[in-house]
């Protein structure tokens, strides 16, 4: 999720394209990068799920809602990539 008033949230306004990157940074090494385009969702009642499930996460059942009903709200962006390429390698150190 991010704010409509971000940098993040105009850029991606204007041009929808978008990549996420995650990587392994201790051995073996590894990552994996997805390239897209991303749809936007306003509605904070769409958003609520989603955000909820976020917040049960990283802040356990019992704070889920309460999080996640803060973060579904007017001006947040819930973004979704529609991949359109992937590359990825695992175990980069060889072993």
């Amino acid at each position: 999720m991010t704010n409509s008033d971000t940098v993040k949230g105009r850029t991606l306004r204007r041009d929808p394209r978008a990549a996420l990157t995650v990587d392994l940074e201790r051995p073996p090494y590894a990552f994996a990068a997805v390239e897209g385009t991303v749809t936007i969702e306003t509605d904070p009642a769409a958003m609520l799920p989603h955000s909820i499930a976020i917040a049960r996460r990283y802040m356990g059942d019992a704070l889920a809602d309460e999080y996640g009903s803060r973060n579904a709200v007017v001006g947040e962006y819930l973004l979704r990539l529609t991949p359109t390429s992937a590359v990825g390698m695992d175990d980069m150190a060889g072993h």
